[in-house]
């Protein structure tokens, strides 16, 4: 279990999606206010899913090859398997078939994409800016509640179910799980906070980079987790 959880925590604060969304906000007017509340609603839902699992199985894990074991890991493979086709799905999206251009076809049109493509860098910025002024405490906390990679959380609570309360260590692989998947956002908010012309600068980079990479990080982080938590699962049905 508490491998499992390490990793399902690493790739949820590896997920790219939320932190994007978190530059923005802690960049807006009150941002490190607006970040406290987003990292707030965030450790929020993960435990709150962790301790609605706990309500259900009494913090006792059901006994090996049990039904509502079997059941578990049923369900943890086609989360995993979930994972899997959405990564593959997002590969084929990126994919961009490129018709044969002649030459002065292809020079017209790469200079029109190009000037296109500044334009509406520039007004997405200035839009999004605007956007993000408006933002509120509750709004910053709302968005990281629709922001919670979902599939990746529903894959901690299966595994959340083997939990045993009657051992410290299950309390500590709670804890630390809770702390991984929200490290990306505490490091940004701490930043924030301690160096904050320092950090707006980095992070306007980071989201950035984050806008040019964002697809390829999203195919590989569930691939990874996909591919890890199929073949465990296999393995403890099939052993």
């Amino acid at each position: 279990m508490v491998l499992d959880l390490l990793i399902i925590g690493l790739a949820i604060t590896l997920y790219p999606l939320p932190p994007a969304a978190f530059v923005l906000v802690v960049s807006a007017p009150r941002g490190v206010w607006k970040g406290l509340a987003f990292i707030l609603a965030w450790l929020a839902c993960l435990i709150a899913v962790i301790a609605a699992v706990l309500l259900l199985t009494d913090g006792q894990p059901p006994p090996p090859r049990s039904p509502p074991s079997t059941a578990v890991l049923a369900v943890k493979l086609v989360l995993g398997l979930g994972l899997i086709v959405y990564s593959e799905r997002k590969r084929r999206q990126r994919r961009d078939p490129k018709k044969p251009k002649t030459a002065e076809t292809a020079e017209a049109t790469e200079t029109a994409e190009a000037t296109k493509t500044a334009e509406a860098t520039k007004s997405s910025k200035t839009s999004k800016k605007s956007r993000m002024d408006d933002v509120t405490v509750w709004s910053a906390a709302s968005l990281a509640v629709l922001l919670q990679p979902w599939g990746m959380v529903g894959l901690a609570a299966t595994t959340v179910v083997e939990a045993d309360l009657s051992h410290s260590a299950s309390f500590l692989a709670l804890l630390a799980f809770c702390l991984l998947a929200t490290s990306s956002l505490l490091a940004m908010e701490l930043y924030m906070v301690f160096a904050p012309q320092k950090a707006h600068l980095a992070l306007t980079n980071l989201r950035t980079w984050l806008e040019l990479h964002k697809e390829p990080a999203i195919v590989v982080t569930c691939l990874v987790l996909g591919l890890w938590i199929v073949s465990r699962s296999l393995y403890e049905l099939t052993s």
